[in-house]
């Protein structure tokens, strides 16, 4: 396989390019010989190297400095746990042990429902006793039971109640022809509710055994699909659980398999020295009771054959499809028919290429698809990461702006403050006389306007004054 970039760059670290003859002791054969098609290095893989290695582990906590047992024994736990771990990885849709509790659950309910039905048709055949031999099935029995309750009460009116449950309408009729000539006893009211609730029970039942059926085929068709097409849901399913689990199944040979479920007539046969039993669980596949009674041994072990190359194909391929199982059970098919009417089947080869081709074309469209929904996963994944990211960055740009519109509304008072801060300044300065003959600007226009008709005023008084000054020169000269 291909080397570890750890071990690797470990190796060209510790190990220089000139000393690639130099021998390296590796306790697996097969790492050896990865790291000498890898970087070229000879790797001694004998005895002395393995008991080397077995006393370095035993000794481990004293060439290492720092490093008790204790502690040494516990990361030897640690490792074999993760070890395990990485070992019995495997897909979640390939449990077995879900099929296992299923089937078993499955027959536990049939038999259950088996006596509940008896029950119900000893307790309801006190009242309409006619009614058991008109429709002998349970679940339909049930049904009817609840809906008829006290059959005196039954008419006309209730006839399409009844042929949507018969599905017939001549058993509908006959049901309310028997209702009204019945010779069963009459019946409390507390009695009627009483078998009612127990029908519904009854039925609530057998619906839940339809939908664990389902859930059983879907379940089958994910892990032994092979199998499945070959034999059937049901009986696959029964050979899982009896095995263990399909690993145990794909690991029998197919006389076990021919024999499974039928391991006390087996031990009987033996002691008793009789014939050993042809078939076990694999009797309740439709081949066998197809075939005519000389052929049943023949052909259950044929059957048994292709049922232990269906678990197995199943159990150990990457992608499991059931393009196996139908050519098996095309196979099975032409057995039968060379039984009864002489026709020779096909080789196995052949149909194993068929198979082999076809199996291939269906795992490359499977691989494909997958592939395609992990495109569509990862694309999902980017664009709720953009999402996230683009809301992080708009709350980020709300949070700045809130603080944004908070720093101008602070901007605003402190310029306030400061324009009436400098307004008073101002004032006080224009009623402080002139200092170092600097003048300073009145703030407002009325103050302009007075200063400004002073100093006009001031100005007239001295041109008076000149013109007056000139006169009595001019009248002293004369």
């Amino acid at each position: 396989g291909i080397l570890h970039e750890d071990l690797r760059l470990l190796l060209e670290t510790s190990m220089p390019a000139k000393k690639k003859k130099a021998l390296l002791g590796v306790a697996d054969p097969k790492i050896g010989a990865a790291i000498l098609e890898e970087l070229g290095y000879q790797c001694q893989t004998g005895g002395v190297v393995a008991e080397i290695m077995r006393g370095i582990r035993l000794h481990f906590h004293v060439l290492v400095k720092g490093l008790t047992a204790q502690s040494a024994s516990k990361a030897q736990l640690g490792l074999g746990h993760s070890y395990s771990r990485a070992k019995v990885k495997f897909n979640v849709n390939r449990v077995d042990n879900m099929i296992i509790q299923s089937i078993s659950l499955l027959d536990q309910l049939d038999k259950d429902i088996n006596t509940f039905s008896m029950r119900v048709r000893e307790w309801y055949g006190y009242h309409f006793p006619e009614l058991i031999k008109i429709t002998p099935e349970n679940y339909t029995y049930c049904r009817l039971a609840k809906f008829i309750g006290n059959r005196k009460e039954l008419s006309e009116e209730s006839l399409e109640g009844l042929e949507e449950i018969v599905m017939d309408s001549a058993k509908a009729q006959a049901i309310l022809e028997a209702s009204r000539s019945s010779m069963g006893m009459d019946i409390s009211p507390l009695d009627l509710i009483n078998i009612e609730s127990f029908s519904s029970r009854v039925i609530s039942l057998s619906e839940y055994r339809k939908g664990l059926q389902e859930y059983l085929r879907s379940k089958m068709s994910q892990v032994a699909p092979s199998l499945s097409a070959l034999i059937g849901e049901v009986v696959g399913a029964r050979l899982i659980s009896h095995a263990g689990s399909l690993t145990n199944l794909a690991k029998y040979p197919a006389s076990t398999v021919q024999i499974l479920g039928a391991e006390k007539a087996l031990f009987r046969a033996l002691k008793t020295r009789g014939n050993t039993p042809k078939y076990g669980l694999i009797f309740h596949s439709t081949f066998i009771g197809r075939a005519a009674a000389k052929n049943k041994g023949r052909i259950s072990r044929y059957l048994a054959n292709k049922c232990t190359i269906a678990s197995r194909i199943d159990c150990f391929s990457e992608v499991p499809t059931s393009v196996f199982g139908d050519k098996l059970r095309e196979q099975v098919e032409e057995r039968l028919a060379f039984y009864e009417t002489g026709e020779p089947p096909r080789k196995n080869l052949e149909v194993m290429k068929e198979a082999v081709v076809e199996a291939s074309e269906v795992v490359a469209e499977v691989k494909r698809k997958m592939e395609k929904k992990e495109k569509k996963k990862k694309k999902r994944e980017k664009r709720r990461l953009e999402a996230l990211a683009a809301a992080a960055e708009e709350v980020e740009n709300s949070v700045e702006i809130e603080e944004n519109d908070r720093e101008p509304k602070k901007k605003k008072k402190k310029k306030k403050q400061e324009l009436e801060a400098s307004s008073e300044q101002e004032l006080e300065a224009a009623s402080e006389p002139e200092q170092n003959g600097l003048e300073e600007e009145p703030l407002s226009k009325k103050k302009r306007k007075l200063t400004l008709e002073a100093a006009e005023e001031e100005d007239e008084k001295k041109k008076k004054k000149k013109k007056k000054k000139e006169k009595a020169r001019d009248s002293e000269e004369d």
